[in-house]
């Protein structure tokens, strides 16, 4: 059940009300029927208004359905009062993607994220569950016994919110160790990000040559996956394959996931892939560059790349790209471009090798060091005191060892 808030919106309700059905159908509904109500503003009671919603409940009715999803977020009472006219189960949009969410998360990590998120969610949507769970009526001779059930509820709640942070943190922790490794050995770390369903997982396999599971259902990627991409002369990237983003994204999993997240906060590079075959490509970049700016990683470096350009004409791809300077156009299923994106990796990342002989003491163990883990030696030479090397390093490298070149 979609909302069109005037005409003007009709366009982009529509859009994520067909992205709402598969939604649903990744969380494994058969979807029977859609709805989409223009009105000027939100009914507070039922958002659809309570006619609307005793129509809904009729067409539920006929199509024998069982579940009724709204595209919208809705207010504790909003749901109690749509489930009361509905009869039967009322779900909204983050609901959905957070069951999708909970389905798919498959490590220790994924499932705390989404734990925590869920926890957020329904903790201020306890009230309302019925008058039983309320505090009893005030004054003297009519106060309860104590905690009622929805305070206890409530508290239970709050303790573990607190328990799964505690341990979202340490994963953190272990996350920003891993990272560190990576910078200690000077391995660039290149983010792919972008709306679901835009074929990052394909991409991924394709710089990587791994298996990451490939689907055309929505959010098949929830745990960050990191694997190495060679570039050939030695040279290197690790590539981070996160979450798919999407319009309406509920803020509460954004916040849930701030830990997998960072890995692409604290990327060197970004490939922001686009399904270039999407009717609605400029609203989904717009989808994903919020994202982007809410978790702070607005301003990082980043490569566009037009994906799935074997299901679009050539006059349209071509006009794509031109009108986004920079863009890389490839296909991760045919594998087409998937070369010309590794080598505007290469330059963005500055990992040319340049041959230079640097010059060291022989004491200086860990810079010698730091040499062969970043570039190839080619010669080794020592002479008294002094270490000379000629290597090969990547050019964003050489200002580090200024002071060694002679």
């Amino acid at each position: 059940m979609g909302l069109s808030l005037g005409t003007r919106q009709r366009r982009r309700a529509e859009e994520t009300l067909d992205e709402l059905g598969l939604l649903a159908q990744s969380a494994g509904a058969s979807v029977v029927g859609t709805e989409l109500q223009e009105r000027p503003r939100r009914d507070a009671a039922t958002l659809i208004g309570r006619g609307k919603a005793e129509q809904i409940a009729e067409i539920a009715r006929e199509a024998e359905a069982s579940l009724v999803v709204f595209d919208e977020e809705l207010s504790p009472a909003q749901q109690r009062n749509l489930e009361e006219i509905l009869g039967v189960k009322t779900l909204d949009r983050t609901q959905l993607i957070l069951d999708i969410f909970a389905r798919r998360a498959s490590t220790r990590e994924g499932r705390l994220q989404v734990e925590l998120a869920q926890l957020q969610y329904f903790l201020p949507r306890l009230a309302g569950k019925g008058v039983l769970l309320s505090r009893l009526g005030g004054g003297i001779g009519t106060r309860g016994p104590g905690e009622t059930k929805l305070e206890t509820d409530r508290r239970r709640l709050r303790k573990r919110i607190q328990v799964v942070r505690r341990d979202i943190e340490g994963v953190r922790r272990e996350r920003l160790t891993r990272r560190e490794a990576r910078r200690r050995r000077e391995v660039p770390v290149v983010a792919l990000v972008g709306y679901t369903n835009a074929g990052k997982s394909t991409l991924f396999n394709a710089m990587s040559q791994g298996d990451a599971v490939v689907s055309d259902q929505l959010f098949m990627t929830l745990d960050p996956l990191v694997r190495r991409v060679l570039l050939g002369g030695g040279r290197q990237i690790m590539a981070v394959d996160t979450v798919g983003f999407i319009q309406k994204l509920p803020h509460a999993l954004v916040a849930a996931f701030r830990a997998t997240l960072e890995e692409v906060v604290e990327a060197d590079l970004l490939l922001h892939v686009v399904d270039a075959s999407a009717p609605d490509l400029e609203e989904r970049e717009a989808a994903v560059e919020s994202v982007l700016d809410e978790i702070g990683a607005g301003e990082r470096p980043r490569i566009l790349v037009l994906n799935k350009s074997d299901r679009v004409p050539a006059t349209r791809s071509t006009a794509l790209a031109r009108d986004r300077s920079g863009s890389v156009l490839v296909s991760a299923r045919t594998g087409n471009g998937v070369d010309d994106l590794l080598v505007a990796l290469e330059s963005r990342l500055q990992l040319e090798p340049r041959r230079v002989r640097l010059h060291f003491r022989r004491g200086d163990r860990t810079a010698i060091s730091s040499v062969y883990a970043a570039g190839r030696v080619l010669e080794h030479e020592e002479e008294g005191e002094e270490v000379t090397l000629q290597a090969e390093l990547p050019e964003r490298l050489l200002a580090r060892y200024r002071e060694n070149l002679r």
